[in-house]
């Protein structure tokens, strides 16, 4: 296979880049997949391209993992120059997701990472496109509307996390503009798949579920702020794995953001009726000022342990930001991909989380 067309995967054996890579494989014939792994996921990534082989014959033999590192000038590869004549297409989805993260090991991560990639993409002479997925939280805490087309708002951030990725996408925006081919992808907060509840790690909404579940019928649930005020993004982890295919296959996708968010997202109020039926308690908010909630989770001794909800995921309720789908809403239309409504699929979610109570809330890293 040395001479064959290669598609370089960053972020397998990731939960998105396992979806996503048999579908981007399929559609040709004559490419394989390498995908860049460290060595500690190596192993997992072997048993994983296995799955996906015996699963779909037809890609058997057709997933190469090279170990590597995306923080390491030329990716960590020794002997990179035969794969950076062969890559055809990068999807570059390997990040830090953890929002209490340091901001010297985002950097390393979210920002330097991709700074490699893109240097390794410039190199690249029969690069057709690099797929970037960034995330909506590039806003930070923008008030308003926050459009496709916009990035550099002088917003405040939440965490390390939303910083680093708005300046990564910064570096891949201007290497956009400087004529390399790029589509750039901005989720929303990703959960389970909306058909089996199946996700990899519990964060998020979870937290909230796991709080609930964890009660009698009536439950207790502190709110920060005017949970009417405020709306709080979910997306499943099918229609972003099905918008990335179907927008990545397409010729005029390059050049252009797309926001992988629901166009009508609940109310943090809203989202708490549905959990409430989902989890089938009957819930009794607390009221609480958002610093007091931050300081007594991470002060109070005690609090943490009990309510298991990080500081860092309290801001997201009292989120001032709206995300605009307009670019993905127009481009995914022909496709008939649409984003499911949170209340359509998160008894699904309570399910899986049930019955896989094991499951960590850990970012790989």
């Amino acid at each position: 296979m040395s001479g064959m067309n290669a598609i370089l995967f960053t972020g397998f054996p990731g939960f998105l880049g396992s979806a996503l890579l048999p579908r981007v494989l399929a559609r040709e014939a004559e490419v394989e997949a390498v995908c860049l792994v460290q060595p500690h996921h190596a192993a997992l990534a072997r048993a994983r391209a296995a799955e996906i082989g015996r699963a779909q014959p037809a890609l058997a033999n057709r997933i190469r993992i090279v170990e590597g590192n995306i923080t390491r000038p030329e990716l960590g590869l020794t002997g990179a120059g035969d794969l950076v004549r062969r890559v055809v297409e990068i999807y570059h989805l390997a990040a830090l997701y953890d929002l209490s993260v340091p901001r010297d090991v985002a950097l390393r991560v979210n920002v330097h990472g991709t700074q490699h990639v893109l240097a390794f993409a410039e190199r690249c002479n029969r690069l057709r496109r690099l797929h970037y997925v960034s995330t909506c939280y590039v806003s930070g805490r923008f008030p308003g509307v926050f459009t496709e087309t916009m990035l550099a708002e002088g917003q405040r951030f939440n965490n390390f996390y939303e910083e680093t990725k708005q300046l990564a996408e910064v570096d891949v925006q201007r290497a956009m503009r400087g004529g390399l081919p790029t589509t750039i992808y901005r989720p929303a907060v990703v959960v389970g798949d909306s058909r089996t509840g199946e996700t990899q790690k519990f964060d998020g909404p979870y937290f909230v579920m796991q709080w609930l579940l964890r009660q009698p019928r009536v439950a207790v649930m502190p709110v920060v702020g005017d949970s009417r005020a405020y709306q709080f993004n979910v997306v499943p982890c099918d229609f972003v794995v099905d918008a990335i295919a179907a927008l990545s296959g397409r010729r005029e996708s390059a050049g252009r953001v797309y926001a992988l968010a629901d166009p009508a997202p609940l109310s943090v109020d809203a989202l708490l009726d549905v959990l409430a039926r989902a989890t089938e308690r009957r819930v009794l908010r607390i009221p609480l000022p958002l610093g007091l909630a931050r300081m007594m989770i991470d002060h109070v001794p005690g609090v943490h342990r009990l309510l298991r909800i990080p500081s860092s995921a309290v801001d997201y309720f009292v989120h001032p930001t709206r995300y605009a789908t307009t670019q993905a809403d127009a481009d995914l239309a022909p496709s008939g991909i649409t984003c499911p409504s949170f209340s359509s699929y998160a008894p699904r979610l309570v399910r899986f989380m049930r019955e896989h109570p094991d499951t960590s809330a850990a970012a790989m890293t």
